[in-house]
């Protein structure tokens, strides 16, 4: 439970710096994401839900 709350707590870094550091380019990729289509996001959201699941699996292991 420890882990997941310190990859919680890196992902809010991350999310947060790249807002700070890039807000004109972040807007700008907010508004792009209304283009695409739900189920290519959808898509996009699966991959990387499992791709990330199997990093954390194997440094467990």
């Amino acid at each position: 439970m420890n882990e997941l709350v310190i990859a919680f707590g890196l992902f809010l870094f991350i999310e947060g710096l790249l807002y700070a550091l890039f807000p004109s380019k972040m807007k700008s990729m907010l508004k792009k994401l209304e283009i695409i289509d739900d189920k290519q996001l959808r898509t996009g959201g699966l991959i990387f839900a499992i791709l990330g699941f199997v990093i954390i699996y194997f440094i467990k292991q």
